[in-house]
């Protein structure tokens, strides 16, 4: 690591990409804010997708970005991908311009069809580029920049991965610090919400827009989940919120979207979720007994492989979105029911949890890339 007189690292330009996902824009801003942490004279900017979420979200976390006229392949509409060549074509010439005038010391990709033309012109250019990869599956732009990375970070131990001319290593996932750091007080945060402290809390997530199938087996089973003396803490998503808020009342707290989520991931006992890598870590850290219901509508069915490994391995339980309506009941009841079980699947889980991820990272960063 070069350091200046101080004894701080001298500043760098890096560039970070990864986005149109909370999984693969997370771990971004997190490494970006350790960065920052670091030295705040690194000069920081994220490359993103024109029209994604990583252009409203990326400067409300403090970051500049610039987007790319970039779009990911459409499995379902051969329509959508008439225009995808040229856009391939123009998001290239535009990072092989921000490259030019940015003049990174590196180039740091978290996954999302964003990444590849940035880290690719980068690769061409002989300018360092590093991968993170979240997921139990190698996500489709990782592929196609894994061998010229000069840098891997994963956080599963895959027993197939492609030949690079580094080799992987396992990490974790980067986390924010807030997921991981000062706990809020359970009491507290019960009483804000006015929820009860002596009922169990049923903590519901699916994601920022919300899980159709999720809210539909939480609504036809609320008379279940109340006689087994839950409260429940429901993010039903933007979408959804119109179909969902009219049940909020004393013991449901539906919300569109919960911001501080670390403050409702203390009170769960119990927790159903999507199987987001970024969320897998988080929760990993908090250590509840989960249930995932993977989206089947994501590249190469990744939640899926994330929540069978961690249910191959004892640390979660795993109910397809196929199988919810039959299943959702008993297990729920069954997990209940098992306080043995419960405290199984927490150790397993919690074991998993890598909280200094971001900053080992960014350690090997530096040592090596820098």
């Amino acid at each position: 690591m070069l350091a200046n007189s101080k004894g701080f690292e001298r500043p760098k330009k890096i560039i970070i990409s990864g986005g149109g996902t909370g999984g693969h824009l997370f771990p971004a801003v997190a490494i970006a804010e350790e960065f920052k942490i670091r030295n705040f004279q690194h000069s920081i900017l994220f490359v993103g997708a024109i029209g994604k979420m990583e252009m409203n979200l990326i400067p409300k976390s403090g970051f500049k970005i610039k987007g790319l006229w970039i779009d990911g392949f459409h499995r379902k509409s051969f329509w959508r991908n008439l225009l995808l060549p040229l856009k391939v074509l123009i998001s290239l010439w535009q990072s092989f311009v921000i490259l030019e005038k940015f003049k990174p010391h590196v180039v740091i990709g978290t996954g999302g069809y964003a990444s590849f033309p940035i880290l690719k012109v980068a690769q061409w250019l002989n300018k360092p580029t590093v991968i993170q990869e979240q997921n139990a599956l190698i996500g489709m732009t990782n592929k196609y920049l894994w061998t010229k990375a000069h840098k891997i970070f994963v956080a599963f131990d895959f027993k197939d991965i492609p030949a690079a001319k580094t080799k992987p290593i396992n990490l974790g996932i980067p986390l924010r610090n807030k997921i991981h750091t000062n706990p809020p007080d359970r009491r507290e945060v019960l009483k804000s919400l006015g929820l009860h402290s002596n009922k169990n809390v049923l903590l519901v997530l699916g994601g920022s827009l919300g899980a159709k199938a999720i809210n539909e087996i939480i609504e036809k089973e609320l008379g279940f989940i109340k006689k087994l003396n839950f409260q429940i803490i429901w993010q039903c998503g933007q979408l959804y919120a119109h179909q969902y808020t009219k049940y909020d009342h004393a013991a449901i707290k539906v919300m569109p979207f919960i911001l501080d989520i670390s403050r409702v991931y203390s009170l769960a006992d119990i927790i159903i979720c999507r199987a987001g890598a970024s969320t897998i870590a988080e929760l990993a850290c908090v250590g509840k007994p989960t249930i995932f219901v993977p989206s089947p509508n994501v590249a190469d069915n990744h939640q899926y492989h994330n929540a069978i490994w961690l249910q191959n391995h004892d640390a979660a339980i795993l109910i397809e979105e196929k199988e919810l309506s039959i299943k959702f009941k008993r297990v729920l009841g069954d997990l209940v029911g098992n306080l043995k079980w419960q405290k199984t699947l927490e150790s397993n889980f919690k074991s998993f949890a890598r909280p200094q991820a971001t900053k080992e990272i960014v350690d090997e960063i530096q040592k090596d890339v820098l």
